[in-house]
């Protein structure tokens, strides 16, 4: 089968999970196919949602970002990292209490679930992504995660892109308070499958007629093989041929762009 042949199975997906960035848009700019790719989703009512690691903006914030670039997905359409780490912790203890370090996105999600921050004897420690990491904060984190908090993040990406070049993100912040306490955090967001089960549940979709689009082998790629998954790796992200050897699992389907889904 060639890279731009249809896969036999595609012609059974009824719904779309897709990442952001690398496979919609790239430093801010849509990628050539995406807009159309949604608009015919949401024009055959294709029910689908735009999946990201990034816990810094709300749901809002990012269909706002999506537009700009003349992405039209609207906000009830992106499931992000914040947003499946507090429907996990609804789930696992509602109304219980956190110390967050992150910004507006993980906050707003944990206050919509009903969580109370609090830096005194908190259920958890939750950790997202930021811009600002204090080492106050940090410090607080490690105290409370010794004292019997449970140590949750939102994602284990170790760095993040900007234009000046990476930056230290959640999984370096992570690492930190692992090597101060010999804890562990569970992480919810992408490579684990729950990022996914998480959001089938948000549009009724069952993993055999879904299909997921990512640009990595490493979050995208194994997290849709082992929530099962009809996988799709776009060549517009960080991936190339080089980088899909190095892993001993394929996807489904390898094409150029999302173009190549029209």
């Amino acid at each position: 089968m060639t890279q731009n042949e249809p896969h036999p199975r595609r012609a059974e997906i009824e719904c779309w999970l897709t990442d952001m960035d690398g496979v919609l848009v790239h430093e801010n700019r849509a990628i050539p196919g995406a807009a159309d790719l949604i608009a015919h989703w949401r024009e055959h009512e294709i029910p689908y949602l735009v999946l990201t690691n990034n816990s810094i903006f709300t749901a809002r914030d990012l269909s706002a970002r999506l537009a700009a670039s003349g992405i039209s997905v609207p906000e009830e359409r992106i499931w992000t990292s914040a947003l499946a780490t507090a429907a996990f912790l609804k789930q696992q203890q509602p109304g219980g209490s956190a110390f967050v370090i992150g910004e507006a996105g993980i906050l707003t999600a944990m206050h919509d679930a009903g969580y109370v921050m609090t830096e005194s004897n908190p259920d958890f420690v939750v950790v997202g992504e930021t811009r600002n990491y204090s080492f106050e904060a940090i410090t607080k984190a490690i105290r409370l995660i010794s004292k019997g908090a449970r140590f949750i993040s939102t994602n284990p990406d170790a760095t993040g892109p900007s234009p000046e070049g990476p930056l230290p993100a959640t999984g370096a912040i992570n690492a930190l308070i692992t090597e101060a306490t010999g804890k562990h955090p569970y992480i919810i967001g992408k490579p684990n499958p729950m990022m996914f089960r998480s959001a089938l549940n948000q549009i009724g979709a069952h993993s055999h007629n879904t299909g997921m689009i990512g640009d990595r082998m490493d979050t995208d790629v194994v997290a849709g093989i082992e929530a099962g998954l009809h996988t799709v790796l776009v060549m517009t992200g960080i991936s190339d041929r080089a980088e899909i050897e190095r892993f001993p699992f394929r996807p489904d389907e390898v094409l150029g762009s999302v173009a190549d889904l029209l």
